[in-house]
């Protein structure tokens, strides 16, 4: 096994960056192993979850090629970890033998997306409720659920909750998770084969379809036919239907107005950019998942860095308990500096490096408004108030003072900046809609700026 997984290891260094080579894969030890398994001991459980995640089709794909068959991948942990107690009920028995598959039976849920895990605050306690409220009374209330907002943002996860609960109450439900690009491969595929019939089959006589990502329908005909007729089958029978968007559907350019109507039929729902405490309870409950507690500083730190993608925060978590393993340090043992080591490529401050210039073109095209018209003169209501969005953020995100940010607004004066953050501070609080596109021009540039 030493020398198969030599030559593997020689083929990934190639595929795979080398900090991530040096990082996930390079601590892997191959074990003996009776049945033909590649067996492969790891630091501890954190490891195996990210590279099952991450690397194990390519280190199957890449054996294959070493030795001309399949080969099945297996892990364990070291031996000075065995005694750690197992971080969920399901992770019981022999690691070595478990291989996460990701999802639940047909309905295609992944276990880890239940209510119970989902954190709830400010900015989603609205859309909390509502799947809350639809996954006790299927069809019952706000049938369509349309849930929107920005990426990792934990849309994916209610929406499988939904599912999870209903087939926690009633197992004999259909409940299908799909994202949309799938549905569109799966109509293709049923075309190509002829297999509509089963297509429609499938997909109409379930109890409860969640549709993830439904903007990826936008400009693709036959598919949104084919998902319209899905969707009022399944209304009609008072089935129900949960969708997923990056965007309220009358933003969804090149869908179908008919749609759109439907969509706007039901509820209409939004989850936001977390607030830092939120951010906070997200770090600390994803720590009880895996059976740590993480600093509280520590958890602060990373909060205070990674301000708009859940995904980015969890993967901080990862990232940081995996290196403190490796030097043998406990979870309760980190410390900021540590912290900042290990993250420093994370966790930049976006504030420093971010110019006016980055701002204002962001603000430009969330509003469709010429960057020109943000920088100049004109008054229009329809540039007003993206200026002074522009304008807020600007002061909120960066280190550039009042006069120095008016000088990029037209040589507006200090007073003019002022009074513009003031108002949409105000403006924010009061108007759910001016609240939400500040939120999401937030997000993107907080986006933009981390994936420089």
């Amino acid at each position: 096994m030493q020398e198969l997984w030599s030559r593997v290891c020689n083929l990934l260094c190639n595929k795979i960056n080398e900090q991530s080579f040096t990082t996930w894969l390079k601590p892997l030890r191959p074990k003996p192993s009776e049945d033909g398994r590649l067996l492969l001991e790891v630091p501890n459980a954190f490891f195996a979850d990210w590279i099952e995640q991450h690397y194990l089709p390519l280190i199957e794909e890449v054996a294959r090629e070493v030795t001309g068959s399949a080969v099945s991948v297996s892990f364990c942990i070291g031996p000075e970890n065995e005694t750690q107690p197992p971080r969920k009920a399901e992770r019981t028995g022999a690691f070595a033998h478990r291989r996460l598959s990701g999802v639940l039976d047909e309905s295609q849920l992944n276990p880890r997306f239940t209510f119970r895990s989902f954190v709830v605050g400010k900015g989603n306690e609205l859309t909390h409720a509502a799947c809350l409220a639809v996954a006790e009374r299927p069809a019952a209330v706000y049938n369509p659920l349309f849930i929107y907002g920005g990426v990792g943002l934990g849309k994916t996860h209610i929406m499988q909750a939904i599912g999870h609960y209903v087939k926690v109450e009633k197992p004999t439900s259909r409940v299908f998770y799909v994202s949309s690009e799938k549905f569109m491969n799966e109509m293709i595929y049923s075309i190509q084969h002829t297999r509509t019939l089963a297509f429609k089959k499938k997909y109409r006589s379930a109890d409860v379809l969640l549709i993830d990502d439904v903007q990826f329908l936008a400009g693709k005909e036959s598919t949104q036919e084919e998902f319209f007729h899905t969707f009022n089958s399944l209304y009609d029978a008072q089935k129900q239907i949960v969708v997923t968007s990056d965007r309220p559907p009358k933003e969804i350019h090149m869908l179908e107005e008919r749609l759109i109507s439907r969509f706007n039929g039901g509820l209409v729902t939004d989850i936001q950019t977390p607030d830092l405490e939120t951010r906070v309870a997200i770090l600390q409950k994803k720590g009880e998942e895996e059976r740590v507690r993480l600093p509280d500083d520590v958890a602060l730190l990373i909060a205070t860095h990674i301000k708009s993608n859940i995904r980015d925060l969890e993967g901080c978590l990862v990232r940081l308990l995996a290196f403190a393993s490796l030097v043998s340090v406990r979870p309760a043992e980190i410390t900021c500096d540590f912290a900042k080591d290990v993250l420093k490529d994370l966790i930049k401050t976006p504030e420093r490096s971010l110019r006016i210039e980055d701002i204002q073109k962001t603000v430009a095209d969330f509003f469709r408004v010429p960057v020109e018209a943000i920088r100049g003169k004109r008054r229009t209501s329809s540039i007003v108030l993206p200026r002074q969005i522009a304008m807020y953020v600007c002061r909120q995100m960066t280190d550039f003072s009042l006069s120095e940010i008016g000088a990029k607004f037209g040589h507006r004066d200090h007073t003019t900046v002022l009074y513009a953050c003031d108002k949409i501070q105000h403006l924010a609080e009061a108007d759910r809609d001016v609240g939400e596109s500040v939120n999401r021009v937030t997000g993107l540039v907080s986006s933009a700026t981390t994936n420089v």
